[in-house]
């Protein structure tokens, strides 16, 4: 900290300074009290501040943050005189056997803050670290631990933004299974920060109604590099500092096979997923720097299968379901991505942004299989049973696909931010899109049943299903926010409100929309282990290439027809909440509650299978969703960050004109339970042992061609 005096009068002292950590970077949000006196401040951004005071021989000034140890100052003052003092502060850590676990950061947005160190130990069955963290996490549930799509409060995978250095990036658009779907677009080894918010996020962030998962990616001071090989893959990684430059390259490799073949469907798989990322920066000058983010990911998927066996029913009434294949899938995803961005501060206060970026990616997806199936009753004698003799059903179907898509988004943006003093900050942004599609399906299947062929015609054998369309679609997007953050700290405590709006435009159905937002936090100075929070905002999500296809009939076959009538999906949200810090075993814990109540309207009505995502291409819904999202935050083993996430949620929707009012939303869970569990062996706290738990109600159940009003079954728990 460097501290300076200037004296007005002979009543008065204006003292200011700056508060630094041990690695000289200025520290936010911390409070500055004149001790056995009234005044009080807190730290901006830069970690400065200003503070008027009594003249006096001397006096104490403490400076306390939830992150750091608790420092007193004694500064002897005598009038017109100036005196400087430089110290620092030092993080709280709790230390044991080599194991360091940092003090956690305040929070005064809905966005949680990820402890990266997890990320990195982190074991998953789909290889993607992050999002298999997320899953853990209150208000976040997903049914496929193959896959890194998660759904948020009731939505679906495609309302969850995600951001790298500030980049928008796209999830996989013909993605069926999450045997598909290989690596995820982050890279874990080169993650610096990263941010979660659950809902009611700020208007700098997208245009989805869910969640935004932020990252960035470091930038390495040293030469720096990591090694990982396992049976189901490997990954390296370097990074490098010289001069003005610093660079980091990833490559995965992911090959499920040994995983895949303990499947149910017993087949022969050969799936094969690689991914190349790069980040490189340059400091031109003090206050201009640029960087580039790039990625090349091919992923293929091979799969043979063979057969399938299953059995279901009661002790009294078991049946025996027999599939016997032939035929394969072949499906390849291709992606490229670039990013180059300029980085200007004209002055202390600004700080300005442009990016141009390009995301292309080329998907093929072609099977043809063949199954014949028999369905036998199952004879239970004493202790063990049988197949019977008897065949309840057989028959046949043959499934065939050849799907391709090119997706190609171009996009210029500008970001900035001036702090117009201690108190207020304002940020905007302004981008640009050009997107590309060609799309071309063509599936259809036969069905053989009890000799039969579905449906029955006695004067000719018609498809059971066929859906053949092409289309290329083009469109351009403006987007644009500004936000205003304002911080208060009184007598009472800080106060932190940060409000901003944001507009889009469309050119493809010629539509505006402006999504206000806002929220307020509150940290009381009469219990400082306590915060305060409340979020509000409407929330639109512009739809996408996908959710515009709606699916009609033509001649007896089922095509697309792109609805240029669409409306942007529209979400009202409440969020209310808080955290409490607290010592418990001597250790420190955090409980954070979160209660919410969203009102949703235009809706693209939706159903799921697997992973894949299929709309009904119009707004026919409107639903709500309110639900309790619980943590506990803390070191159940002294040393290492475990929690217990616990979530209730109701949320429905009404599919309008339909007659049968609200029924359950595809993702709705009344709870959801998980725990993220670490321990390690004393003396070596290298090597750690992790338990991931969820448990959730299961998801409404309905045939893939039935409608949903008619079902009221679920899934059972898991």
């Amino acid at each position: 900290m460097i501290l300076t005096t200037h004296v007005f009068g002979q009543q008065w002292i204006n003292l200011s300074g700056q508060v630094n950590d041990e690695w000289k970077k200025p520290i936010e949000m911390v409070k500055i009290l004149v001790q056995n006196g009234n005044q009080l401040t807190i730290s901006d951004k830069y970690g400065e501040f200003s503070i008027s005071v009594l003249v006096k021989d001397s006096l104490a000034l403490v400076f306390s943050s939830v992150s750091y140890e608790t420092i007193t100052f004694q500064i002897f003052s005598q009038n017109g005189d100036v005196q400087q003092v430089n110290v620092v502060m030092k993080e709280k850590i709790n230390a044991l056997e080599g194991v360091e676990v940092k003090g956690a950061q305040l929070q005064h947005t809905t966005a949680e803050n990820v402890n990266i160190e997890q990320l990195k130990v982190l074991p998953s069955a789909s290889g993607n670290g992050i999002e298999s963290l997320l899953k853990s996490f209150s208000g976040v549930s997903s049914n496929n631990e193959l896959s890194s799509q998660y759904s948020v409060r009731g939505g679906s995978y495609d309302e969850n933004s995600v951001y790298v250095n500030g980049i928008e990036i796209y999830r996989p658009f013909l993605i069926r299974s999450g045997e598909q779907e290989g690596l995820s677009f982050i890279n874990p080894d080169m993650v610096d920060e990263v941010s979660f918010s659950a809902g009611g996020f700020d208007a700098r962030y997208g245009d989805k109604l869910s969640s935004v998962l932020d990252i960035t990616y470091k930038k390495p001071t040293a030469l720096e590099g990591n090694v990982a090989m396992s049976f189901a893959g490997a990954s390296a990684y370097v990074g490098t500092a010289k001069n003005k430059w610093t660079q980091m390259h990833g490559v995965r490799y992911k090959n499920m096979a040994y995983l895949l073949g303990t499947l149910q469907t017993k087949a022969e798989y050969n799936p094969s997923f690689v991914d190349l990322q790069s980040y490189m920066s340059y400091q031109y000058r003090p206050n201009l720097s640029f960087s580039f983010l790039g990625n090349v990911s091919q992923n293929k998927y091979n799969f043979i299968p063979q057969s399938r066996e299953t059995t279901f029913g009661t002790l009294q009434n078991l049946q025996h379901f027999t599939i016997y294949f032939e035929g394969q899938e072949k499906d390849v995803f291709r992606t490229l991505f670039g990013a180059f961005s300029a980085n200007y501060i004209p002055n202390k206060k600004l700080t300005t942004t442009f990016t141009a970026s390009a995301f292309t990616t080329d998907e093929q997806e072609s099977y043809d299989i063949r199954g014949e199936y028999w369905l036998n009753k199952v004879s239970a004698t004493g202790s063990s049973s049988e197949l019977s003799d008897d065949v309840m059903g057989v028959g046949t179907y043959y499934e065939h696909a050849r799907n391709e898509m090119n997706v190609s988004v171009f996009t210029a943006s500008h970001q900035g931010a001036y702090e117009l003093n201690r108190s207020h900050t304002a940020l905007w942004g302004l981008d640009v899109a050009h997107e590309q599609v060609i799309d071309a399906v063509n599936e259809w299947e036969t069905r053989d049943s009890a000799g039969f062929s579905l449906p029955y015609n006695p004067t000719s054998i018609p498809l059971f299903e066929s859906l053949t369309s092409g289309h290329e679609f083009y469109s351009n997007r403006v987007r644009s926010y500004a936000q205003h953050s304002y911080k208060n700290y009184t007598n009472n405590g800080l106060f932190v409100i940060t409000s901003g709006v944001r507009m889009n435009y469309w050119d493809w159905n010629n539509e505006y929309t402006l999504s206000p937002r806002f929220t307020f936090s509150y940290f009381p100075e009469w219990e400082q282990r306590v915060n305060f929070r409340l979020a509000t905002g409407v929330y639109y999500q512009s739809p996408s290439f996908k959710e515009i296809k709606d699916t009609i009939t033509i001649d007896q076959n089922l095509t697309h027809f792109l609805n240029k009538n669409i409306k942007s999906q529209q979400s009202v949200q409440f969020i209310a909440g808080t955290d409490y810090y607290f010592n418990w075993w001597y250790r420190p814990f955090k409980f954070t509650t979160e209660v919410y109540y969203k009102t949703m309207s235009n809706l693209i009505s939706y159903t799921i299978d697997n992973v894949k995502v299929s709309y009904s291409g119009k707004n026919d819904a409107k639903a709500y969703a309110a639900g309790l999202d619980m943590k506990l935050f803390g070191e159940f083993v002294p040393g290492v960050d475990s929690w217990l996430s616990l979530s209730l949620m109701n949320t429905k929707e009404d599919i309008v004109n339909d007659g049968f009012g609200y029924i359950a939303r595809p993702m709705d869970q009344l709870y959801n339970i998980s725990i993220f569990f670490q321990d390690f062996v004393p003396r070596f706290p290298q090597y750690r042992v992790h338990l991931l738990f969820n448990w959730s109600q299961g998801f409404p159940l309905n045939s893939a061609r039935g409608q949903r009003f008619f079902s009221k079954a679920r899934m059972p728990d898991y």
